[in-house]
């Protein structure tokens, strides 16, 4: 696959969640609890994601770039998308950002690019599901509960595409306008989950209280990003000592590279579950609305 040590950790933390949820399947059908296949037909789409954003889906074009952070200075992937490109083109030669806010800038449109990536993968799924239930001519009980599957999955959808709307809106606004120092959030994942968390239907005394966790959620994902850093150091430090023949000093670094890659996995499994955690939250709060 070609990936870097970093992705290579992010790769075991989605496996690992995955992995997880599907064990949890397995016990729920075992007691007859997914007797419509939702939980089943989420699980495949959940894996057809990772599949695609690690290139392991057979398609050469597929893969991600193989680091999250720029080097040198510039970006070496693209975003597949002209608005997106004209955007981060137009904010690249504002002379509104620092180098460090570029990077930062860079990982927002990264993001971007993933969640409609996602969404994609979640509307052409759909698209098979109905074609599917067109083509049965007698209605009967299984239909209807496939029916409600495909409202579930509209839904979902409908949540996707709204996120994906107001992740545009503020990539627009911080492109032409540059960072807000009075900004409440910094990571991108932490601004998209406090903007669905404002339309929700949270009082405020639950809305406080989902501010403080996304506060604690954003530290934990700078302390992953820390790691990661380290990691990818340690990675560069370890192929350059290998040309070297020292054993002793091989033999340390890659102890050193073990303990990193090891806190790195099990810091990006605990991000991605309170993501996710936090995520079904927001959704229930978002329904609640429809209700």
């Amino acid at each position: 696959l070609h990936l870097s040590a970093v992705k290579l950790a992010e790769l075991h933390s989605d496996l690992k969640i995955q992995e997880k949820d599907e064990l949890s399947w397995k016990k729920l059908k075992a007691e007859g609890l997914d007797e419509d296949g939702e939980k089943e037909a989420k699980l495949r789409r959940n894996l057809n994601v990772i599949m695609t954003k690690y290139g392991m889906n057979g398609k050469k074009d597929s893969q991600l770039v193989d680091t999250n952070y720029i080097k040198d200075g510039t970006e070496s992937d693209t975003l597949d998308d002209p608005r997106l490109e004209k955007l981060w083109s137009k904010a690249k030669t504002s002379g509104k950002f620092s180098d460090e806010e570029l990077a930062k800038l860079w990982r927002e449109f990264k993001h971007h690019k993933e969640k409609i990536r996602e969404y994609n993968i979640l509307l052409e799924t759909v698209s098979r599901t109905e074609d599917t239930h067109k083509n049965v001519i007698n209605p009967s009980e299984e239909n209807l509960v496939k029916e409600e599957i495909l409202h579930n999955k509209h839904r979902e959808l409908k949540d996707k595409l709204r996120s994906i709307n107001q992740g545009f809106e503020r990539l627009r606004k911080v492109s032409h306008q540059g960072y807000d120092t009075t900004s409440e959030f910094e990571e991108p994942r932490v601004i998209d989950l406090w903007d669905m968390a404002k339309s929700a239907n949270f009082t405020e005394k639950e809305l406080e209280s989902f501010r403080e966790e996304l506060k604690h959620f954003e530290a934990k994902i700078e302390k992953h990003h820390h790691y990661q850093k380290q990691l990818e150091i340690s990675h560069q430090k370890l192929k350059h000592v290998e040309g070297t023949g020292d054993k002793d000093h091989l033999n340390r670094n890659k102890e050193k590279y073990a303990m990193l890659e090891e806190k790195t996995k099990e810091l990006g499994y605990k991000v991605k579950k309170h993501l996710q955690d936090l995520s079904s939250r927001i959704s229930q709060g978002l329904q609640h609305n429809e209700l």
